[in-house]
């Protein structure tokens, strides 16, 4: 069963699009945030391939195919967003100082823990591009120094908290304006932020695609400033 699992060229996709369309079915039929598609899917993964005992890069070497759609995906979160560019236009102050704001919030946070816990150079690094994409973040660890693969488990557990936390922080802090939820979730949690984003309204999904982007920018430019702190 081994052999002729990993002998498929798509066995990596179909796991993955299985695993993650058995995490929608289970939100759709139990409404919890907690069930998060991505996480589920992550973790029935795990467990098939540890069951079968099946290498990751056995696995990889079909899923990632899936990979090579996350930078056009990405760009296609313009569509939103242009159909708010008035809206957009409207709240520009407000938007660049938010999302500079949340940019400024993430390096300092992975600053002032990296402090508390000692960590050196390489894996304070590798935490600093954890609230952008994947596709800016893997550059900037590389970029550094830090520990690619790391980096990536860390901005998907960062972007799984973030949509699963969403509604509840909004609720505890009575945050209701649109623009403001889309801005911190895209800030915050990049793409899969976003998606939570969309699930709100059109609106917070537009602003949130926007900061995906913006936050990406301002994340090179500070994480190289940052950087050298330690």
């Amino acid at each position: 069963m081994q052999t002729f699992l990993t002998g498929s060229v798509f066995f990596g996709a179909v796991l993955s699009l299985a695993a993650y369309e058995g995490g929608l079915l289970l939100k759709k039929k139990f409404k919890l945030a907690v069930l998060n598609p991505l996480l589920i899917g992550t973790v029935c993964v795990m467990a098939v391939l540890s069951l079968l005992k099946i290498e990751y890069s056995e696995y990889n070497k079909g899923a990632s195919y899936i990979s090579y759609l996350l930078t056009p995906a990405t760009v296609c979160l313009a569509v939103p967003l242009y159909r708010q560019l008035t809206l957009l236009k409207k709240n520009a102050k407000a938007v660049a100082g938010g999302i500079t704001a949340g940019v400024l919030t993430s390096l300092v946070s992975v600053f002032a823990l990296a402090k508390l816990f000692g960590l050196n150079h390489e894996q304070y690094v590798t935490l600093l591009p954890k609230s952008i994409t994947t596709a800016i973040g893997l550059g900037i660890s590389e970029e550094l120094g830090g520990i690619t693969t790391i980096t990536v488990a860390v901005i998907i557990v960062t972007g799984i908290l973030g949509n699963i936390m969403a509604e509840f922080v909004y609720k505890i802090f009575r945050i209701e304006e649109p623009v403001a939820k889309g801005l911190a979730l895209g800030t915050a949690s990049h793409a899969i932020g976003t998606a939570k984003a969309m699930e709100m309204g059109e609106i917070e999904g537009a602003m949130s695609s926007l900061a995906i982007a913006v936050a990406g920018l301002v994340t090179v430019f500070g994480a190289s400033l940052f950087a050298n702190l330690i």
